[in-house]
């Protein structure tokens, strides 16, 4: 005591002691606050202030930091979408070049092929007409010596004008020359022609080919391009179901097994005999990017299916982790927040369980595909009823302190098989999708 009076001694000169009148009907008291009293007060009050600035600021630094990252996972996405989006427009645009191409290619080709065939048939009327000149110079020669035989004998015979027999048969055989001629020279000037038009198709063809090379070697540095774009988009949605515990294949698997409907008229499959080793090599890759982004979609369709969103979008304090609490196992993580903050469903599912239980309190528990189930407790009101199918964003409770709770949060678990795993890697896993 004389230690206390010592210390209020000391003090009062900085805390002059109070009094606290109380006044009533017939009496009137009084309260003294003695310095040291008045030094515990203000330290109490400094110590709640003190606590409510760091908490406050820890929420704000909390806030703006998740805020933050979703933003930048927002934009990543939207740019990474607009990149494909881009990729596979060029890659359409440069598969119809390679279409139009081909087309030009067969077109050129049927050309050469048909000056080819002209030529031909120029070389073969030209032969004919050769033989048909030999015969006719046969012919004229064997004309020409029976003349000569003829004047030789007619000279014997004393004929006095025999050349005036056989000037019919001169003029004849010189008009027949005439036309043999023309003819042959109309013959060499359409081969000549062919020739120009062949030299002509075969020049195109060469042009053709070139632009049909540049095109095949643009699409496949935009496969490639595709192809290391939709890779490098699967390796994090593979990561997702790894980091949670889930085997990639079977889930897969069973999304594949729940979107398998097929059905329509066939068309028999047609193969090109004019193959070409670079478009079967475009088409293999191409064929590889489609199972690929088979591959991605089927993932995104299972992400759909996790609980992978927040149930507090507001702000809140993480005050308990998933593991070893207290010498227990403590199976899901806490948020703490006023009573009445507003609870989402993380996933779509099924409501299983929606009321009270030893602990929990009042407890929601949703079952979604896939074999796993999210576990709500310590609400101070449930919006949802045993069966209800719930979507994700639904609100289905508000925060509360019930059960066995220290104070006002939500206690939330993720269950796969029925064995309690960390919520955080859905959390987390989240973050790395959208």
């Amino acid at each position: 005591m004389n230690f206390v009076n010592r210390l209020n001694s000391s003090l009062e000169r900085i805390l002059p002691e109070q009094r606290l009148f109380l006044r009533s009907d017939g009496a009137t008291r009084f309260v003294r606050l003695r310095p040291l009293t008045q030094l515990l007060g203000l330290g109490g009050v400094v110590a709640v202030l003190g606590w409510t600035l760091i908490a406050s600021s820890i929420l704000v630094i909390d806030t703006i930091s998740s805020g933050s990252h979703r933003d930048q996972a927002l934009r990543a996405q939207d740019a990474f979408e607009e990149r494909l989006d881009e990729l596979s427009a060029e890659r359409d645009a440069r598969a119809a070049e390679a279409v139009a191409a081909q087309q030009r290619f067969t077109v050129a080709l049927d050309q050469v092929s048909q000056m080819q065939s002209k030529l031909l048939a120029m070389d073969e009327r030209r032969r004919e007409l050769e033989t048909g000149l030999q015969v006719v110079q046969q012919t004229l020669r064997e004309a020409m010596n029976e003349r000569d035989d003829a004047q030789r004998l007619a000279a014997a015979a004393g004929d006095k004008d025999p050349s005036s027999n056989h000037g019919s048969v001169d003029d004849e055989l010189s008009v027949t020359l005439d036309v043999l001629s023309e003819e042959l020279r109309t013959a060499a000037a359409e081969r000549v022609e062919a020739l120009h038009e062949a030299e002509t198709a075969r020049s195109t063809l060469a042009d053709v080919e070139e632009q049909r090379d540049e095109i095949i070697a643009r699409n496949d540095e935009i496969l490639n391009q595709l192809e290391n774009a939709v890779t490098v988009s699967v390796k994090p949605l593979d990561k997702v179901f790894r980091s949670v515990g889930m085997n990639p294949d079977e889930v897969l698997r069973t999304i594949r097994s729940g979107f398998s409907g097929q059905g329509g008229p066939l068309t028999p499959l047609s193969q090109s005999t004019r193959g070409n080793a670079a478009l079967s090599k475009e088409e293999t890759k191409a064929k590889q990017i489609i199972v690929t982004l088979d591959q991605m979609n089927t993932y995104r369709i299972a992400i759909e299916k996790l609980p992978l969103a927040m149930p507090v979008k507001s702000n809140f304090r993480y005050s308990s982790g998933f593991g070893r609490r207290w010498g227990r196992m403590h199976e899901g993580i806490d948020m703490a927040a006023p009573v009445g903050t507003p609870i989402y469903a993380t996933g779509d599912g099924v409501v299983t369980f929606a009321g009270r239980q030893n602990g929990y309190g009042n407890l929601i528990k949703i079952q979604h595909e896939l074999g796993v189930e999210t576990r709500f407790g310590h609400l101070s009101r449930i919006r949802v009823k045993k069966g209800q199918r719930v979507s994700q964003g639904d609100l289905i409770g508000d925060m509360g302190n019930t059960g066995r709770s220290t104070g006002p949060h939500l206690h939330y678990e993720v269950r796969m098989k029925g064995r309690a795993v960390d919520p955080m890697t859905f959390i987390k896993a989240a973050s790395n999708v959208f």
